[in-house]
């Protein structure tokens, strides 16, 4: 039992700063909100550069827009569907935020790659749900095996980005400004 005690004691502490420690829950869990919000915008907009060049077409969001929403073919329907896709992110990073700042298990590991793990897995499982039920489910698309293979991709981009942010930014990061920096400053 002490053994047991005292890695439990470990996992609690390490990876994270005292002040992060001693905050109350709903503000660990509000600002995990916000870290997650943030990457869910940075991480769909390296998404959608990484896609639409290898795809040559717009995200899934505007089948959705022209089907459920608007009418007409998905092509007419480009902003909408970068917008549509840039909220689905957002609001995905905010879900992520949120995990990631509850999840404990790992903490014994540096923020940085709990969230470069936790965000390609994370990644994966939304682009699986996107396929089986956004996709398949909902607009009635089956992809060709290549493009099954770059939205897989593509969604692996995003976590990898979404938890390199979360990550980077979460506890025991004492100064993320600061503490990227190299040797001279950049």
């Amino acid at each position: 039992m002490i053994v047991v005690d005292r890695l439990r004691s470990i996992a609690e502490t390490e990876g994270h700063t005292e002040a992060a420690d001693d905050r109350p829950r709903e503000e660990h869990v509000a600002d995990a909100v916000v870290r997650g919000i943030q990457g869910g915008f940075v991480a769909t907009l390296i998404m959608t550069a990484f896609r639409l060049p290898l795809l040559r077409s717009l995200p899934p969001s505007a089948n959705f827009w022209s089907q459920y929403v608007a009418g007409g073919d998905p092509d007419e329907h480009s902003i909408a569907a970068l917008v549509l896709h840039l909220l689905y992110g957002i609001g995905s990073g905010a879900i992520f935020g949120v995990l990631f700042s509850l999840y404990d298990a790992g903490r014994s590991i540096e923020p940085e790659q709990r969230g470069l793990v936790w965000g390609s897995i994370y990644g994966l499982a939304l682009s699986a749900f996107g396929v089986q039920v956004v996709l398949q489910g909902l607009l009635d698309i089956r992809l060709e095996a290549d493009e099954l293979a770059l939205f897989h991709a593509g969604h692996l981009v995003y976590g990898l980005s979404l938890g390199a942010w979360v990550g980077s930014r979460t506890e025991g990061v004492e100064d993320p400004e600061r503490e990227y920096e190299y040797g001279d400053g950049n």
